[in-house]
């Protein structure tokens, strides 16, 4: 007998087939059930028929317990109301280990009970739906750098130094010297920029920010290319075609999942390049203007402003050339100015805020040096960055994508705990 995955069901109809599944969901009349069955890699309908398969197999049907696990066999049906396109009408179950008291019911059930037992909610369609979008995002996203001749380099998580100061660095000791968990591998991907040309990263980064807010998380995962022989203009080009391929990428390989999320996908066929730039300096008049009197030049944009920005637009935008004092000390300033800094933050619409910042970086060894004694910053931790711009520095450019913002803003989920499998929030550890 052929055994086979959900997934795998629509090329298979007619066959009889053997399926590993749980039960999500049932219903059942007198004379046939109805069983909502999942594997992981999809959601199917199975019906069994009280007079086809008899007394004993019907009773057993009726009988399973949510998320009780299970083979299945029976025939693949063509079935034209549903969205998948097929069904199995079951003629066998072989039970492997029967559910008990499963505490996840079709019910409604507050947040913090689901974020206590996230192990289990993470087989909620709607879940399942969110991390399948996310699997497409990283998919789309190595296709992209590897289609472009980017080359992918871990840098490590373990760093005697923080890209962007100490405020919001875990501390742990590495033997005998003083560790953080990185917060960035930015500063080393700079470096395997100059050993490889165009490089990009992907993994866990660590911000001990006290926040609450539906944008933050604790430990996030990042996407950070980093290109030299790069400058400004066309760092800000190649965010903009990467946003918009992992958008459309999900659009053409998750239509079940998006419709799953009832997520208005109008709203991201608009996302193509090129995205709308907006500088700092109209942005401030543009808020002023909207009556946010509380913002002047050279503060920081928190959520209500970025998310009054973003909604002039009807797709992400960036607004450019931030103030010197408000960022790190590595961005390249401006050739015109010396108040402002070559830098973007990409927003993305539907007040999802920023999902991406990014820079033209410092290549002149004495102005990153003097910047470095401006932020007291160890000059010696930093020797080894420094000494990129000694040996053979060129005009080089990158920028950094939060994963989780960007997945919560194309599946549309309400809060970015729901955008990682297991998040990690000011007050949770658990699970």
């Amino acid at each position: 007998m052929k055994k086979i995955m959900i997934k795998e069901m629509p090329s298979s109809i007619g066959e009889t087939v053997k399926i590993g599944v749980w039960l999500a969901n049932k219903r059942s009349s007198g004379k046939i059930a109805f069983l909502q069955l999942r594997d992981g890699s999809g959601f199917v309908q199975g019906v069994i028929v009280k007079e086809e398969v008899g007394e004993e197999l019907f009773a057993t049907a009726k009988g399973l317990t949510q998320e009780t696990s299970m083979y299945v066999t029976g025939v693949v049906k063509e079935d034209t109301r549903s969205s998948f396109g097929c069904e199995l009408n079951i003629t066998g179950i072989e039970v492997i280990q029967a559910a008990v008291d499963y505490p996840i019911t079709p019910k409604e059930h507050g947040v913090e009970f689901l974020m206590d037992n996230r192990h289990l909610w993470l087989r909620s369609r709607k879940q399942h739906a969110i991390m399948k979008i996310r699997n497409e995002i990283i998919r789309a996203t190595y296709e992209f750098f590897n289609n472009n001749g980017f080359v992918k380099i871990d840098p490590p998580i373990l760093t005697g130094s923080a890209p962007e100061g100490t405020s919001e660095l875990f501390h742990t000791k590495y033997f005998d010297e003083d560790a953080y968990l990185s917060q960035s591998g930015q500063l080393y991907m700079e470096a395997a920029a100059m050993a490889l040309g165009k490089v990009f990263s992907f993994g866990p980064t660590f911000r001990a920010e006290k926040s609450k807010t539906r944008r933050h998380l604790i430990e996030f995962w990042m996407i950070e290319p980093e290109m030299a022989f790069v400058e400004f203009e066309e760092n800000l080009e190649v965010q903009e075609q990467y946003v918009a391929y992992i958008v459309q990428s999900v659009l053409k390989n998750c239509k079940m999942e998006l419709e799953r999320l009832d997520r208005d996908t109008s709203k991201l066929e608009n996302i193509q390049a090129p995205f709308p730039r907006i500088s700092y300096d109209d942005a401030i008049k543009f808020l002023q203007e909207k009556g946010f009197t509380d913002i002047t030049w050279g503060d920081d944009f928190g959520a209500p402003h970025e998310t009054a920005i973003a909604e002039h637009y009807d797709k992400p935008v960036f607004i450019t050339c931030y103030p010197t004092g408000i960022k790190p000390f590595y961005m390249q300033p401006h050739p015109e100015r010396d108040d402002v800094v070559l830098c973007a933050d990409l927003i993305a619409p539907e007040g999802y805020g920023e999902i991406i910042g990014g820079s033209e970086r410092i290549h002149d060894f004495e102005l990153l040096k003097q910047r470095i004694q401006e932020h007291k910053l160890d000059e010696q931790a930093y020797a080894w960055y420094l000494d990129l711009r000694k040996q053979g520095s060129v005009p080089h450019s990158g920028f950094g994508l939060g994963l989780e913002r960007t997945v919560a803003w194309i599946s549309g989920a309400e809060h970015v705990r729901e955008s990682i499998p297991f998040p990690r929030l000011l007050n949770r550890l658990y699970p």
